[in-house]
């Protein structure tokens, strides 16, 4: 298993793509933290489901837009578990609207969790890692990052800011051999798309050369390609899992 041993904390891995990605790496033999905000509830049944497949983890609680919290829940994993060897950036919202109807407290809300975020905790991450002298970070940024759309200026400006963050982040620590990738996600079958109407389906659908959407565990499957040794060589690159969308 390419992750015996090693620990991981995703964020926001509740549900949806994050709950895929604790599950596909803890089958793969990591002691996963699974962070959540929301629902305790939805991250214990994420737990509940890891142990019942023969894996590792945890639930940690933790808005990653609280700077105070961020640092005290990672005290707490390093006292707990002595290391942190992966960790996936996932916990994202949305509010979208177009930009005439769009309230500065949901762009703020969006920028604060999305990017803000994401610093907050490869800020505390990195300096366990050069610590250690080793780790890998995946940072799920989105195609709306990449392409920008419609109603979604707060949402493609976080993700496109994770992808900067990405790229930076991956310079300082390169020397240290510390691995910092992205994935641009197209559009995943999760509780969110379930709730679009066919029209939107049939729109969305009509975007993408594959003509589906993608799997979360497609997804997953990508993030611990980057997590593995397979992808030694590998950081600063943002890889696509979008059925083709962004080409």
């Amino acid at each position: 298993m390419r992750f015996e041993g090693k620990t991981a904390l995703v964020t926001g891995a509740s549900r949806g793509i994050g709950k895929a990605i604790a599950k596909a790496l803890a089958a793969e033999g990591a002691m996963v933290i699974v962070n959540y905000n929301g629902s305790q509830e939805a991250a214990e049944q994420t737990v509940t489901e890891i142990q019942a497949e023969g894996g590792q983890a945890v639930s940690y609680g933790c808005s990653v837009a609280d700077s105070e919290a961020v640092e005290a829940m990672m005290k707490q994993i390093i006292a707990d578990h002595g290391r942190l060897d992966i960790l996936v950036n996932n916990a994202g919202i949305t509010r979208d609207n177009l930009i005439l109807k769009m309230k500065e407290e949901d762009f703020d809300a969006v920028l604060n969790t999305n990017l803000k975020g994401v610093f907050h905790t490869c800020r505390y991450v990195a300096r366990q890692m050069l610590k250690q002298k080793s780790g890998c970070i995946v940072n799920i940024s989105s195609i709306s990052g990449v392409m920008g759309n419609a109603g979604q200026t707060n949402y493609a400006a976080s993700k496109a800011g994770v992808i900067g963050f990405t790229k930076s982040l991956a310079r300082e620590l390169a020397s240290r051999e510390i691995r910092v990738n992205a994935i641009a996600p197209g559009f995943i079958e999760t509780e969110m798309t379930d709730k679009l109407s066919q029209a939107a389906l049939d729109a969305g659908k009509g975007q993408i050369p594959f003509g589906r959407f993608g799997k979360a565990q497609e997804v997953a499957k990508a993030v611990c390609f980057l997590a593995s040794e397979d992808a030694s060589y590998i950081t600063g690159q943002v890889l696509h899992v979008d059925g083709g969308m962004g080409m």
